[in-house]
């Protein structure tokens, strides 16, 4: 499971840094979350395939989180897509994709299913292989975080131990939920001789624009890996409150209150070219920070 930042500045592209966009890889399957101007652009320049897309998620309707939209969802009709797509966004939107298609005289080549984010914490998608579950934050307008769980897909098989034990192919789902098999002679063979730990539960909190606050900790306790926004330095507090944003400062204290394994910090304003301190800032209070880089690929 690996989370592609594709876009990590605010509002404003700058010093070389785009509007917010990120791509969760699990299982093979990418999970779109937020998609600001150049989206598109950047998965290509980073090989992430929209064939491998179905779901998207929208945290709030300030441009710099959805701008990029509209002109994916037509590059995607214009290249021939006909595999389904579920929007997860802000009720608000699907009159604003409505209209631009309609002006367009444009009709997309694939079913398109939008799916408006609720008031409160609800779980989204439950896939065999992974969950999205939304949470609201606090922000100028209404705004959601996502929580994406990659689910266990149980023990892992050995092929040539169940070989040497005689156990047939048709079993092996048995063994992945952890069964034991006997065999036709009466030898109990145990689970552990023949499988692996399997792919542990990962989760990854996305905490989108947000004042301060500790309002959604219990959804995101525990989690491996937390990307929070840091819009300011501390010098710039009052602005971040003014603002409903954050610090790194405050990032970092939220990835501790929550027992983060790891921070990775983005929403930068483009005030500031050079991102250094925000490391420093957020590292004396949670030493597991990264400053987000787009294109690197971060392990959950």
């Amino acid at each position: 499971m690996k989370v592609t930042i594709l876009g990590n500045n605010s509002a404003l592209p700058a010093f070389g840094r785009h509007p917010t966009a990120q791509a969760v890889s699990v299982y093979g399957e990418v999970l779109l979350i937020d998609c600001g101007e150049g989206t598109q652009i950047q998965m290509q320049r980073y090989g992430l395939r929209w064939r491998s897309m179905h779901h998207i998620f929208i945290s709030h309707l300030h441009g710099d989180h959805y701008f990029g939209l509209p002109g994916l969802l037509n590059s995607m009709s214009l290249l021939g897509r006909t595999a389904p797509l579920h929007l997860y966004a802000p009720e608000a939107l699907k009159p604003i994709i409505e209209a631009i298609l309609t002006v367009a005289d444009s009709v997309l080549s694939y079913p398109f299913y939008f799916h408006p984010l609720p008031d409160g914490v609800q779980l989204l998608v439950d896939d065999p292989s992974f969950s999205v579950t939304c949470f609201p934050v606090e922000h100028r307008i209404k705004c959601h975080g996502f929580l994406v769980e990659r689910k266990t897909r149980g023990r892992k098989i050995v092929p040539e131990k169940c070989n040497e034990y005689e156990i047939p192919a048709a079993y092996y789902e048995y063994l992945k939920k952890g069964h034991d098999y006997e065999r036709k002679d009466g030898l109990l063979v145990k689970n552990e001789w023949v499988t692996e730990d399997g792919p542990a539960v990962k989760k990854y909190a996305y905490c989108a624009d947000t004042l301060f606050t500790d309002s959604f900790l219990e959804v995101i306790q525990g989690v491996d890996t937390i990307y929070h926004e840091c819009t300011y330095l501390e010098a710039d507090a009052a602005k971040a409150v003014a603002r409903f944003h954050s610090t790194a400062a405050q990032a970092a204290e939220i990835a501790k209150l929550a027992n983060a394994k790891q921070l990775l910090l983005g929403h930068f304003s483009s005030k500031y070219k050079e991102l250094d301190k925000f490391h420093e800032e957020a590292s004396a209070i949670f030493p597991n920070v990264f400053v987000s880089v787009e294109g690197i690929a971060y392990e959950i």
